[in-house]
């Protein structure tokens, strides 16, 4: 046979066998059959580069990293779709689509099957686009108008055909799901956990990382699986309904699921909603809900879509899940702040996906406030499906013995004296908020500090993660040699000195020794090397927000370098001058007593620090600590300066603009802006950006699929502005 027909054959063969195995659940050769053909293809094509083919089977291996992402309109939108946790809500949106449509005409008479409901997977949407029937492009929702290209990592994707099987459409965008089965992701925790990498929080945020890494050998390694649910822009008429539509692609060798059920009416639509989640805990992807939408492709188009969501289906949500579990301990974590918060430790039990070991208790008063004990039964769910924490107690089940959990009296790592907030929670234990570390040398604090210091959001020091801070911390710090041989620390290596933010900067004094670390080859240390060197210019902002300074977040770091023009200017100021807008709001008694004579204050602006606050940071940025911190990140070549200070009654922040001293939210998906430039975009002009609707805002901008934010913001009655109203208030 031609090496030509053998390449073709070889790429048919594996082809159908991927049909058969992801489509059909019907498998035609074994896997050590298929992997022998699919190494005998990469060798012919090797030997024949002229032969290549960007389809072939042998690209799901995924070939270089590509350099960067590109950004692609859709041809339709992916809209969002509405959603509800309420059988009362699908029983009336049915009532609003039959009254729109018509009753009278019979669509939806006791023998019709009008409705379909599909398992709504909790991964990551798609857009696939096939020409000729092979696969050209591959899109994320994004905002639904925009979306990234990860064609890249698709074609990695094995439940997803490279080329389809004929009678398809010269053009074909089919919607879907890409997500992560179950089994798939506890392995890659697992490899994760014994390479010292942090685990993944859940399947879903694991997926979106997947496909967006540049390197496509990632999502080939981590074998993502993928359900169509959907058409997208596909011109003509290729079928008449959903489920007509799911028949032909699934013909054409696209997965769909085998889950999906037609329904008559209301009763019919709950009870297939009831049904599947009885049956969806067994499955080995994570889903959330059931998508109902109405069967038919010319109805769904009579009832329209609204600006963010189609009047054709809805979404019914599952409530969280909850299990039950046993606490068998209680671990006392101290963070970046000092302060110290209690995390239970559970028997494992699998819970939304994926097996949950640890639940956060957030702190001791509330502990003490729902009486939890060690040994107690707990009922668990997670908040949002991410982060697990504790429901209630099942004191019915309280064994004898079970003992009530002791907050620390001193400081667990350290051994230091603790501080409780409030003060009164001191003689009543259930009012506590906060239990605090106050040594600032605590080994704990200090670990979290520079971890948070070196974050993508702060300094943005890529390779500094928490695995490389334990890493080079152990070289001095571990307490035997089984730890440092655990963590790959040679016998005779000198300690690499990391206690100190500006020991980062340091660090470069420490090539060799970093080489001879397990795991840091060349590259590695030198890409270390070189964001430690970009970070030096990241400017006082990015710096400010980085140290972990109680009461100074990313926000009011940002305001504090707006107002001063670098760090040694923000160490002369006056308590009063870091909270300019609280002291004219006091009385002028009051700002007598604070100011002396001079007891009127012009402020330009606004540092979102006040009369609580203000004076905390004050006494940090007056100690001698804090000064020589600043001292020594100068002599390391640390730039103090601001890169966004305004000079009094020169910028737009000093009430020239719609934006100036009010509070605003920002809600649902902006296409024009990412959320974190448009908050740091009116933050200059001298707004305050919350995360909350409250009776204190002025103003929400609300984008596509903005929830409940918007809902509260009409019943407060406050202002409320869509995207083309920004855009007509910002200046230039």
């Amino acid at each position: 046979m031609k090496t030509g027909d053998r390449i073709r054959r070889l790429r048919d063969e594996l082809h159908r066998a991927n049909r058969a195995y992801y489509v059909d659940a019907a498998p035609v050769m074994s896997d050590r059959a298929f992997d022998d053909k699919l190494e005998e293809l990469a060798r012919l094509e090797r030997e024949h580069p002229e032969l290549d083919d960007p389809n072939s089977p042998t690209r799901r291996v995924g070939g270089e990293p590509i350099s960067g992402f590109r950004t692609v309109a859709h041809a339709a939108p992916m809209l969002s779709i509405d959603n509800t946790y309420d059988e009362a809500e699908v029983r009336a949106w049915v009532q609003r689509v039959e009254r729109r449509l018509g009753a009278e005409e019979g669509l939806f008479g006791p023998d019709a099957a009008a409705f379909v409901c599909d398992p709504k997977i909790d991964g990551v949407a798609l857009s696939l686009r096939y020409e000729a029937g092979e696969l050209v492009r591959a899109l994320t929702r994004g905002d639904g108008r925009r979306g990234d290209d990860v064609t890249h990592a698709v074609r990695t994707i094995r439940s997803i055909p490279l080329t389809l099987g004929a009678g398809g459409p010269g053009v074909l965008e089919v919607r879907g799901e890409a997500f992560i089965p179950l089994d798939e992701f506890e392995r890659i925790n697992a490899d994760r956990t014994a390479a010292g990498e942090e685990m993944f929080m859940n399947p879903r945020n694991a997926c979106a990382g997947t496909l967006k890494n540049l390197d496509p050998k990632v999502a080939a390694g981590r074998r993502l699986g993928f359900i169509a649910h959907g058409q997208g822009a596909t011109p003509g008429a290729v079928a008449p309904s959903f489920s007509a539509f799911c028949a032909l692609i699934e013909g054409l060798g696209l997965p769909v699921s085998p889950h999906t059920t037609q329904a008559s009416g209301a009763d019919a639509i709950l009870e297939a909603i009831r049904a599947f989640d009885r049956t969806r805990h067994g499955l080995n992807y994570a889903t959330d809900g059931m998508v109902v939408r109405v069967d038919s492709f010319a109805l769904q188009a009579r009832l329209g879509s609204t600006s963010k969501s189609p009047r054709w289906c809805i979404a019914f949500k599952y409530p969280a899940e909850r299990k039950p579990t046993k606490l068998v301990s209680v671990d006392h974590q101290v963070g970046k702040t000092g302060k110290i918060t209690p995390r239970a430790v559970l028997e494992p039990v699998l819970l939304s996906g994926t097996t949950v070991r640890h639940a956060t208790l957030h702190n001791y008063g509330m502990a003490r406030q729902k009486d939890i004990r060690v040994g107690d039964t707990l009922l668990v769910e997670k908040a949002g499906e991410i982060i697990p924490y504790v429901v209630e107690v099942d004191a019915s089940r309280r064994p004898r013995g079970a003992r009530r959990i002791v907050a620390p009296g001193h400081c667990p790592v350290c051994g230091a004296p603790v501080e409780i907030e409030p003060p009164e929670a001191d003689g009543r234990p259930e009012l506590e908020t906060t239990r605090r570390c106050v040594n600032p040398e605590c080994p704990a604090q200090i670990r979290e500090k520079l971890i948070w210091f070196a974050g993508r959001n702060q300094m943005d020091i890529e390779g500094l993660g928490e695995s490389t801070v334990d890493q080079i911390r152990a070289t001095a710090l571990a307490p035997d040699d089984a730890r440092r041989a655990e963590l790959g620390i040679p016998e005779d290596l000198d300690p690499i000195p990391l206690t100190h933010f500006a020991d980062i900067f340091a660090l470069d004094q420490h090539r060799a020794a970093l080489l001879r670390l397990d795991r840091m080859g060349e590259k590695k240390v030198d890409n270390l090397l070189a964001g430690i060197e970009n970070a030096k210019s990241r400017g006082m902002a990015r710096l400010l927000a980085g140290m972990g300074i109680r009461h100074v977040g990313s926000t009011t770091a940002r305001q504090l370098a707006r107002a001063f023009a670098d760090i040694p200017a923000l160490l002369r100021a006056e308590a009063w001058q870091l909270m300019p807008m609280a002291v004219n709001r006091m009385s002028g008694k009051k700002r007598r007593e604070l100011l002396g004579d001079d007891a009127k204050i012009e402020p330009e602006y606004e540092t979102g620090l006040g009369a609580d606050t203000a004076p905390v940071v004050h006494e940090y940025l007056a100690s001698d600590a804090a000064r020589d911190t600043f001292d020594r990140l100068a002599r390391a070549g640390v730039d103090l300066r601001s890169q966004d200070h305004v000079e009094p009654g020169s910028g737009p922040a000093s009430g020239d603009n719609a934006f100036a001293g009010k509070t605003v939210v920002l809600t649902g998906t902006l296409r024009q802006f990412k959320r974190n430039e448009l908050t740091e975009r009116l933050e200059g002009l001298g707004a305050k950006v919350a995360g909350s609707v409250s009776k204190n805002t002025d103003l929400v901008v609300a984008g596509d699929s903005a929830g409940s934010k918007l809902d509260k913001a009409r019943k407060l009655g406050v202002e409320i502005w869509d995207e083309p109203t920004l855009l007509a208030h910002l200046p230039g």
